[in-house]
């Protein structure tokens, strides 16, 4: 047993996983120690990460902002003066400063960003998923800098070893396939042979839906992985199109 469990092991053999803040996963695909990592989009801008992306799995989705008390702005702009910014990207920070053409210090942050303003900083620039712990410190986005999301990337020689290659490869088949039907649902109906094509007709999929007669010749069963989101529109105009027996089920993943 490793100790706080920072060296989990996963289903699939041959990788070795350890467990590291998404700063020094950057850090150590660019030093070439580790060959694959999950880390934000964000890190990688602020690392100036030269990695190859592979895979946006499009979890944590965030906005990298630039906020400010809505007392601070005059006509919705920052005022003529020096300004503070906290924040604990400072290299992004800093491009976005020269870009704006601001004149302003940088001041780190170590997380809780957001209560640095209005004593301590005029500006922060912090991640935010919904904008809610901005609005309740009465923080306002002035700018967006990024957007970010947890991604998958490789260090740059890790692609050039062909037995690297290949696991790697391996790896992001499993783990887009895992991805992909989480979006996805698989539906089972039966149908009369006179309403199949009625029912076909709105049945969103991937290509063509599975058929199969029912014992009897008593209709037809019909298989399709459906859109999530369609479900809830979906079920009911499939019960009135003359769909039965409608079975919703989990797909676990989905290889195309």
């Amino acid at each position: 047993m490793w100790p706080r469990g920072y060296r989990p092991t996963i289903s699939i053999s041959g990788y070795e996983v350890k467990l590291l803040k998404p700063q020094n996963i950057v850090e150590m695909l660019m030093a070439g120690s580790r060959d694959v990592g999950f880390a934000g989009a964000d890190w990688v801008s602020e690392l100036d990460g030269d990695l190859i992306q592979l895979l946006d799995t499009g979890l944590d989705p965030v906005r990298i902002v630039a906020a400010a008390p809505s007392s601070l702005l005059e006509n919705e702009k920052l005022p003529s003066r020096r300004l503070v910014v906290a924040s604990e990207y400072e290299q992004l920070t800093k491009r976005w400063i020269d870009a704006r053409g601001l004149d302003a210090v940088f001041v780190r942050s170590y997380g809780a960003t957001e209560v640095f303003p209005p004593e301590d900083a005029d500006v922060i620039i912090d991640n935010t998923a919904s904008g809610a712990t901005l609005a309740s410190n009465d923080l306002v986005v002035i700018d967006e800098l990024m957007t970010s999301s947890t991604r998958l990337y490789a260090s740059q020689g890790a692609l050039d070893r062909p037995s690297a290659k290949s696991r790697i490869e391996r790896l992001v088949i499993s783990l887009k396939s895992v991805l992909d039907a989480r979006t996805r649902a698989m539906i089972e109906l039966n149908v009369a042979s006179e309403y199949l094509e009625t029912v076909i007709e709105i049945l969103p999929r991937m290509r063509e839906p599975t058929i199969a007669s029912l014992h009897g010749d008593s209709g037809l069963a019909v298989k399709a992985a459906v859109p999530r989101d369609t479900l809830p529109e979906l079920i009911p105009l499939l019960k009135e199109r003359g769909a039965t027996d409608i079975v919703v089920s989990r797909l676990e993943q989905i290889v195309p």
